[in-house]
């Protein structure tokens, strides 16, 4: 059983990957924040984390390097959204899943 099971595992590196991109607070919340806007520009981005354009920018980037949002130039600025629909789901998912753990052991959010 243990051999069939481990046979059937994947190269999961790619999948690590986007778990330690959201494992990171920031990066997170910009997620986050785009699950519930479509598209920010760099600016709103750094507004909304409370951070510089530039820092906002280097998360951005991070994350479109990842296949985990895309960005679209419109004009001088920048806009960035998820990248799919899965992007998506992973987020609201993960959100979902704190919340129901923190009301299980009496905390709140």
């Amino acid at each position: 059983m243990v051999f069939s099971i481990k046979n059937q595992i994947p190269d999961l590196g790619a999948a690590a990957q986007i778990f330690k991109a959201l494992a990171d607070e920031t990066r997170l919340k910009i997620a986050f924040a785009l699950t519930i806007e479509e598209e920010l520009c760099v600016c709103d981005v750094g507004e909304i984390i409370g951070s510089s354009t530039a820092t906002a920018s280097h998360h951005l980037r991070f994350l479109r390097d990842l296949s985990l949002a895309k960005s679209t130039r419109k004009g001088k600025q920048v806009y960035y959204s998820l990248a799919d629909h899965h992007v998506n789901a992973l987020v609201k998912i993960a959100y979902e899943h704190a919340i129901e753990e923190g009301e299980k052991d009496g905390k709140s959010s």
